[in-house]
């Protein structure tokens, strides 16, 4: 489904996603109140949700569909957003969206993108999702939380999600069967009642698992 107040931005990305043989468009909405009905009634995978939007913004219509108990789980959020450094998309990602998206993005990334986030086992452009999340790590204190729940290696996988490494990824470096690592990733949103690998990352620089790095 597709959520922005302009038009032609809907239109497009609608366009472009139903010209894909694996993907189909099931519903379009002009603002956040609207989208939390339709998702609702059509139940969609995946959202592309614009930030900012009359009536009601993304972050607020996010927060209502996550909340929500629909058969088989809510879908997941992408963000669509003009800036990548957006306080609002960072509050998105906390409220347990999957990711963002630049709206200059390229068709092919648009595609991707909502591939990666249906599969679940990838973290939506990792590097930036990590300079927006250190950015405003690095603006509040931090007080250092240790996971007591996570064992060890739960913990270094943990930390590797947070630098955005997918499971093959992770495994290669942990020297572990890939399906090994996704049970422990699943093991690890569980234990922290989270709901996707960006609100991961965002949990491992808040309770200090990991820290921001230097500014380049």
């Amino acid at each position: 489904m597709v959520v922005d107040d302009q038009e032609m931005v809907r239109a497009g990305f609608s366009a472009l996603l139903d010209a894909q043989p694996d993907l189909q468009v099931v519903g379009q909405a002009g603002d956040g109140a609207q989208a939390v009905e339709l998702a609702a009634e059509l139940r969609p995978d995946v959202i592309l949700m614009d930030v900012r939007m009359p009536v009601l913004d993304g972050l607020a219509a996010t927060r209502r569909i996550l909340a929500g108990s629909a058969p088989g789980g809510p879908p997941r959020v992408v963000m669509l957003t003009t800036f990548d450094l957006d306080d609002y998309v960072y509050a998105a990602l906390r409220a347990g969206a999957s990711g963002f998206l630049l709206k200059h993005s390229t068709p092919d990334e648009l595609a991707a993108a909502v591939r990666v986030v249906a599969a679940g086992d990838a973290l939506l452009a990792p590097s930036v999702t990590r300079r927006l999340v250190e950015d405003f790590a690095r603006a509040q204190p931090v007080v250092p939380i240790a996971p007591v729940h996570l064992t060890p290696r739960e913990t270094d996988v943990l930390r590797l999600v947070a630098r955005g490494l997918s499971n093959r990824q992770i495994a290669d470096e942990l020297v572990l069967a890939e399906q090994t690592v996704k049970t422990h990733v699943s093991n690890i949103l569980t234990k922290l009642d989270l709901r996707d690998r960006a609100q991961a990352v965002v949990y491992a620089y808040e309770a200090g698992v990991v820290t921001p790095g230097p500014r380049h």
